[in-house]
């Protein structure tokens, strides 16, 4: 073992620079030691005796009692503890805000979900600039229609960002509630909703958990809410000309087979293509127009549900600030990065077919470069975490629309 090395014997932030190594020699074999400056005070290498998990809680412990944090680092397979101080304690947010915006989503939503409504056109021909109070209570009556696919969608929304809040708040990390994000006249009504990560994450083991907790969360409400909604739904013919369809996923087909005992929409014919080559070719480019076929005609719930999915396949794209791009970096590390361009090439290529591909790849590029700092990035992640990583993969690929939505 080499000697440790004291470059600077002045204390650090008033605490002797002895106390601080003292801490460290408890969990780790310390072969240098270098006082450095700004942020970063003092660092230590060597090699850890106590499982890393363990040695971390230890010394933030005992160090966040004097005003500093413990940082874990792998350089060059060597253990590196660096001591910084603490971060400032995060101001705590306005809950009316959340509040504010869930409200106004709520309402956005709830008109969204009324023009997919079956009775929206009869109340819409009674509201006029003359109608008065008539009007009011028509829009009223309107906005009441849209309760279940609002109910639906934002029950699925609010799974899912909840399902990040609690998974963050069992580990002690400091998250915001959920921010809805209000769309007025989109085809949802809203985009969305985030929370916010007002501290850097512990380790790979509670970025997995809070990475994926909301998307499992999510697609455990979605997967009901289609299924029901299928039921609530019918089959029909589709029109020639001037339809819009919804894209399939993996899942949904399969939900809708469950639900219709057959793959969905059906052609009226599949002219010389094999039905296995059709169905290959319809899945990525939403082409040749299954015109004058029979699709079900979904009910406002089963949209909400197909919705519900769509984003939960969104937000497991293996890219950046994504729940996904957390998945594999925590799986693969910095060596995740080169996922990046091939995902970039992916979305771009799709955007041919779904124009709104093109958006996502701008908003990722500019967005999605780099992954959260960890203050502990010697520990890895255990092998069940390790398994609900790789299940979180395979989601993505069960989830994920190649076309959302076609106009024919």
């Amino acid at each position: 073992m080499k000697k440790n090395t004291y470059y600077n014997e002045t204390d650090v932030g008033n605490i002797p620079t002895e106390t601080l190594v003292g801490l460290v020699s408890g969990v780790m074999d310390i072969s240098s030691t270098v006082v450095g400056k700004d942020n970063e005070l003092l660092r230590m290498r060597g090699r850890l005796f106590v499982e890393s998990e363990n040695a971390y809680e230890r010394l933030s412990m005992e160090m966040g009692q004097m005003g500093f944090t413990p940082l874990f680092r792998i350089d060059n397979d060597e253990h590196l503890v660096i001591v910084s101080r603490s971060l400032p304690t995060p101001k705590t947010g306005n809950p009316w805000i959340n509040v504010l915006l869930f409200f106004v989503t709520l309402i956005t939503v709830l008109y969204a979900g009324s023009m997919h409504s079956v009775t929206s056109v009869e109340l819409l021909r009674g509201i006029g600039p003359s109608s008065g109070i008539k009007s009011i209570w028509l829009i009223l009556k309107l906005l009441w229609t849209g309760w279940p696919f609002a109910l639906s969608l934002l029950g699925i929304l609010l799974a899912h960002e909840m399902g990040h809040y609690f998974a963050a708040r069992r580990h002690g990390a400091s998250v915001t509630l959920p921010y809805f994000i209000p769309l007025p006249g989109g085809f949802l009504g809203t985009m969305g909703a985030v929370i916010q990560m007002r501290a850097p994450i512990r380790n790979k083991r509670v970025l997995l958990d809070v990475g994926v907790s909301g998307p499992l969360a999510g697609i455990a409400v979605a997967i009901p809410v289609v299924v029901i909604g299928l039921h609530l739904s019918e089959l029909g013919p589709i029109p020639f000309r001037g339809f819009q369809l919804e894209g399939n996923s993996i899942m949904y087909l399969a939900a809708k087979y469950l639900v219709f005992g057959e793959l969905l929409p059906r052609p009226l014919d599949y002219g010389p293509m094999p039905a296995f080559v059709h169905w290959i070719v319809f899945f990525f480019t939403g082409n040749p127009a299954p015109a004058g076929g029979i699709d079900v005609f979904i009910h406002p719930v089963a949209l909400a549900g197909w919705a519900g999915m769509l984003v939960t396949g969104l937000n497991l794209i293996p890219v950046g600030q994504l729940d996904g791009g957390h998945v594999l970096y925590v799986l693969f590390g910095e060596s995740a990065k080169l996922m990046r361009p091939f995902v970039m090439v992916l979305l771009v290529a799709l955007g041919f077919v779904w124009s709104g591909w093109w958006i996502w790849a701008m908003l990722l590029y500019v967005f999605g470069r780099r992954h959260p700092e960890l203050l502990d990035e010697i520990t890895e992640l255990d092998d069940y975490r390790r398994s609900v990583a790789f299940v979180a993969l395979i989601l993505f690929f069960l989830l994920i629309v190649p076309v959302p939505l076609r106009v024919y």
